[in-house]
């Protein structure tokens, strides 16, 4: 650690361990435990988070203040664990508070009623999950928020569910060696901390960001290291509501260790191109900016509304792919402007990030690349140990982060191209479009994607959502031909033989007629299997060579 960081952080450390404290550090909540029944269906609706902090080592200070609406209720529900409280206030007066079991629940003022109240959070330690401080990869300090999916309860007193979202504001002290990352917006420039700053002002800077649209708290991200940061070009231009530059556009960068500068400028190099793809596919882009981040997440990448967090490790080994900063480009639509309501719901946002990044390469790379990406999520599906369950499960498991299954990855892609594939190019991206135009900024569940596509197709879906999400399995076809004895029809019959257990599947399938030898062109049908065994008959002018079923891969089958 360079020994002016460590001075620094030693010094806004000891000025934590000075402040006022009314509550100490309990022991923290486990991460990832899904919610009680009801536990996000209270009335208080936060609005806005407000957050100062301070980064010390390993300590950090901060001081949440909270804009909530109270619709009548009489306390705020909070998640927060493993931190311990300075002080409690609503707007403005102590408020009495109740600090146990991963929750804070604050006292609300009598009589507020529907009238915005702004409830203060004072607090300080050392972040049990959710909050990275450590030494990178390089040897380096670094801090980094890492919240997906319940994690920001470990350092931010929030609503920790994706049902209720909200603007943020970040206020970030560190040492003048580091650079700041967050969400939104930069608000002016970095200067030096003022002498009252949260944690002490000396030998420190202050960076503010700010997001003026609502984003789940799973996405309010800081990260601080010493980056080298460096802008990729300019994307979204007159297509970027949000966009705080003069020319409507958004400004793509990347921020990493100065030891990994050449292999990021390689690695998100089309990041621009992929943002104006899929601003012109889906809709306008959501978000102020779009940063990518080298960081300390656990994961390969983490979707943060308009600051992507990529993992350390892989840019450092230069073994990130642009597959991968594809599908979290995409997230910035599909994730975190349109939001699952819940966690079960997680495919809204994982298959379409697999979908829609293979389809920037369709574009961009040719339908071969595509094809061959789409195999590889059908084989990892196949593979998979998780086939005899349905993508969107009746009852949350266990834990959250048992979601991340290739239900919700692979087979949750395959859905949306299936979908594609049954109501035409044409209908499906009409029909994208009009759903994230319908719930950007807010929350959705599968049926309002149904409903999307059935107002813009014309044609029920509930069957085809039915199998596909909320049931478990896929076909296994087998499929055997013949003449019929004059000649002029194949006798086509088709089995499903999957388990007994899944459905038996209603299938739109396009069958080819190969013809032998120079015969002329191929000859393409549509048949619908709706049992599990059925024959159908085909008029042909002469004998084929051969008869094959779902040529194209429209469907995933076994």
């Amino acid at each position: 650690m360079p020994a002016r960081i460590a001075a620094l952080l030693a010094l806004v450390a000891t000025a934590a361990c000075g402040s006022a404290r009314t509550s100490p550090e309990p022991l923290p909540v486990e991460a990832g435990l899904p919610a009680a029944p009801g536990e996000y269906g209270g009335a208080v609706d936060v609005l806005h988070y407000d957050v100062e902090l301070s980064l010390g080592a390993p300590e950090i200070q901060g001081r949440a203040t909270l804009t909530v609406r109270p619709n009548g209720a009489a306390e705020l529900p909070l998640d927060f664990t493993g931190m311990g409280i300075g002080a409690v206030l609503a707007d403005g007066r102590p408020a009495g508070y109740d600090y146990a079991r991963g929750k804070l629940t604050v006292t609300l003022p009598r009589g507020q009623g529907d009238a915005d109240t702004d409830v203060v959070v004072e607090y300080f330690g050392t972040p049990d999950d959710g909050f990275v401080i450590r030494d990178n990869v390089h040897g380096d300090p670094v801090a980094f928020a890492d919240n997906w999916p319940n994690r920001a309860r470990f350092w931010l007193p929030s609503v920790d569910h994706p049902t209720d979202k909200a603007t943020v504001s970040l206020t970030v002290h560190a040492p003048p060696e580091w650079q700041v990352i967050g969400n939104g917006a930069l608000v002016g420039r970095p200067a030096p901390a003022a002498a009252d700053a949260l944690g002490g002002g000396e030998g420190r800077n202050t960076w503010r960001w700010a997001s003026e649209v609502p984003q789940p708290t799973y996405t309010m991200v800081v990260g601080a290291a010493d980056f080298a940061v460096e802008s990729l070009g300019r994307a979204a231009c007159g297509n970027a509501p949000v966009s705080p530059d003069p020319d409507g556009c958004i400004d793509v960068s990347f921020w990493a260790y100065p030891e990994d500068v050449a292999f990021a400028r390689q690695v998100f190099d089309r990041a621009p191109e992929m943002v104006d793809f899929f601003t012109r596919t889906i809709g306008p882009y959501p978000f102020a900016k779009l940063a990518n981040v080298q960081s300390a997440t656990r994961f390969g990448g983490m979707e943060n509304a308009s600051a992507i967090f990529y993992s350390e490790r892989a840019i450092a080994a230069s073994r990130l792919g642009e597959g991968t900063v594809a599908h979290e480009v995409s997230h910035q639509w599909f994730g975190d402007s349109v939001t699952g309501a819940d966690w079960t719901q997680l495919w809204l946002s994982e298959g379409f990030a697999t979908y829609f990044g293979a389809l920037f390469f369709e574009a961009a790379d040719g339908l071969d690349d595509f094809r061959e990406r789409m195999e590889r999520s059908r084989q990892s599906y196949l593979r998979s140990g998780v086939t005899a369950r349905p993508i969107v499960p009746a009852d949350p498991p266990e834990n959250l982060f048992d979601l991340l299954n290739v239900n919700n990855y692979s087979k949750g892609a395959w859905v949306l191209h299936m979908l594609r594939g049954v109501v035409g190019d044409e209908t499906f991206f009409e029909g994208m479009r009009a759903y994230y135009e319908r719930h950007a900024y807010g929350t959705v569940l599968t049926n309002d994607l149904r409903q999307a596509f059935e107002d813009v197709s014309g044609r029920p879906l509930d069957w085809f959502f039915d199998q596909w999400v909320f049931q478990p399995g896929y076909p296994v076809l087998e499929s055997e031909w013949e003449m019929s004895g004059d000649g002029s029809e194949v006798v086509l019959t088709v089995r499903q033989t999957q388990s007994a257990d899944w459905p038996t599947f209603r299938l739109p399938l396009q069958v080819r007629v190969v013809p032998g030898g120079a015969a002329g062109d191929a000859q393409d049908e549509t048949i619908e299997l709706t049992e599990r065994e059925q024959m159908f008959r085909i008029s042909v002018p002469r004998e084929p060579a051969n008869v094959r079923i779902d040529p194209d891969g429209w469907v995933l089958k076994g």
